[in-house]
């Protein structure tokens, strides 16, 4: 039953979703927070600029992992669409870098924390937060399914598909993605 074609379930494809948001960011925080560190101790910047320089660099590298690693599935196929999706990307990345960058103000120049150690948590919290906001856009709004199709589906023999498949033997499971035709 659970052969080569077995179709994961949905808590599976979610997980590994997460698996690889997660690789793509986990990549994106060590490059957020090293170029971080390094323009606020060698270029001298102020905290809040050198963060968002930070991030805008991390922001690219992440669209890079996340297009072609986590949703290299997903997304528009055309010249117009890929651009869309990365307008999309840039839209909702901006809101997560005011977002990060807001909590570091807020505790660097509010709350006057204002060393090294205190910067990196604060940046690390506003990250966190941010990473939830960016996670919910990018898989909902931006790394749409093709053509905002919906994921596949898995039909089991007897279900009453909302769609015609041909019919399965007694024990086979179907995978139907809409537009295409079933496969078992």
């Amino acid at each position: 039953m659970g052969g080569r074609h077995a179709v994961p379930s949905r808590s599976g494809r979610l997980f590994r979703e997460i698996a690889k948001f997660g690789l793509v960011g986990l990549s994106g925080f060590v490059l957020n927070f090293a170029v971080f560190n390094a323009v606020r101790t060698v270029a001298q910047w102020q905290t809040v600029r050198a963060s968002v320089v930070a991030t805008a660099v991390a922001i690219m590298g992440n669209y890079l992992g996340l297009r072609y690693f986590a949703y290299r599935d997903r997304g528009r196929e055309d010249r117009n669409g890929r651009k869309k999706e990365l307008g999309l990307f840039l839209f909702f990345s901006a809101i997560g870098m005011v977002i990060e960058n807001s909590v570091l103000y807020l505790t660097t120049y509010g709350l006057g924390w204002d060393s090294t150690l205190a910067n990196n948590v604060s940046k690390f919290f506003g990250i966190g937060i941010a990473t939830l906001f960016r996670f919910w856009s990018y898989r909902t709004l931006v790394f749409r399914t093709a053509g905002g199709r919906p994921e596949p589906a898995v039909v089991s023999r007897g279900a009453a598909p909302a769609f015609h498949a041909p019919p399965a033997g007694p024990s086979e499971t179907l995978l139907y993605v809409p537009g295409e035709r079933a496969t078992s």
